[in-house]
């Protein structure tokens, strides 16, 4: 075979390739995406289906205690789409907790036990916060909750529906959990951010 006919059989073996290639990875693209917890034990599995933080090795020391509380992610399934950012002081700019979009849903509930500290309108947007004792707070924003402040509430139960307003974009809540007045990041006591995972399509 001369080598013109070399090279154009080459261009359609490639050719080939690419659209097999295509036809393999484009479906991927269409997969719907659930969350699940960090690579580990089908026990770790089984706590997030049941909306418990995943487990996950925390180095000896106050994280460690913190990871240990028994925390409950407010809402299952969700997506993570904000994370925590430290500000550098006091007043520096940073992302004081995490934002997280519900897929869909409305319903929250209390990450662990505790009293409602407030429930209300600030700056026109919900606002429900809970006292866990100990020094930690959580505050979740924008909700709507017909809790009082005074009210005892259990971990997991449900507190508040997703409403909309403040700087969270629509469809997503703002969990903000202080220690002792500082803001700290609540993947500490959630156990790390889950994995999302690409389920068949067909």
């Amino acid at each position: 075979m001369s080598s013109a006919g070399n090279a154009v059989t080459g261009k359609r073996r490639r050719r080939r390739g690419v659209v097999l290639v295509l036809a393999v990875c484009v479906p991927l693209l269409w997969m719907p995406v659930i969350v699940a917890p960090p690579d580990g034990a089908a026990a770790a599995a089984e706590s997030a289906a049941a909306g418990r933080a995943p487990a996950v090795t925390t180095p000896p020391g106050p994280d460690a205690e913190l990871a240990g509380r028994g925390w409950v992610w407010p809402a299952v399934p969700f997506r993570l789409v904000r994370p925590f950012v430290a500000p550098a002081h006091a007043y520096g700019p940073g992302h004081r907790g995490i934002d997280l979009d519900l897929l869909g849903g409305t319903a929250l509930r209390a990450p662990a036990g505790g009293v409602i500290a407030f429930s209300g309108a600030v700056a026109g947007r919900g606002v429900l916060t809970i006292d866990h004792g100990d020094g930690l707070v959580t505050t979740f924003e924008p909700v709507s909750s017909a809790l009082e402040p005074g009210e005892a509430v259990a971990g997991g139960e449900e507190v508040a529906v997703l409403a909309a307003g403040g700087h969270a974009a629509e469809g997503t809540v703002h969990l903000g959990v202080r220690l002792d007045g500082a803001y700290i990041n609540p993947l500490l006591l959630l156990g790390g951010v889950p994995r999302a995972v690409l389920l068949p399509c067909c």
